[in-house]
């Protein structure tokens, strides 16, 4: 893997309600370097991340209560120093196209179908924060 990949020194918020899935998707960027806080709902998220200001949001789409779709259209609301322009990547079940449009139309950057390789998760973030100049 390219050091030009490397996630090291990025601090990633993952919302995703199955444990499984959030460890894996902890370890494997973790393992590449960032620092990631994982937690299982989105209200969890949305409590967290003013204070910790995230360079990536990772969100599962199909949680309980609110789903993934809300949490970014909330997170869109925010003004820009509290976390509204978060780069955000979907993680999702669902890898139709009409799944991805509704991802973006709802304020993510990115989609990506589960299950994802480790290379390739690294792959996505490390390309979507050189994407953003924002």
């Amino acid at each position: 893997m390219p050091t030009s990949l490397s996630l090291a020194g990025l601090n990633i918020l993952v919302v995703e309600d199955d444990d499984d899935i959030r460890f894996f998707v902890t370890t494997v960027l973790e393992a590449d370097g960032a620092t990631v806080t994982a937690v299982p709902l989105a209200a969890a998220a949305r409590e967290v991340l003013p204070q910790l200001q995230p360079d990536v949001l990772i969100s599962d789409i199909g949680m309980p209560g609110e789903d993934g779709y809300t949490l970014i259209r909330k997170i869109r609301a925010l003004k820009p120093d509290i976390g509204g322009r978060v780069p955000a990547i979907a993680l999702t079940a669902f890898g139709d196209s009409d799944s991805c449009v509704r991802a973006l139309e709802a304020g993510f950057q990115t989609h990506v179908s589960k299950p994802v390789a480790p290379e390739e998760l690294v792959e996505i973030v490390a390309n979507l924060v050189a994407s953003c100049n924002w």
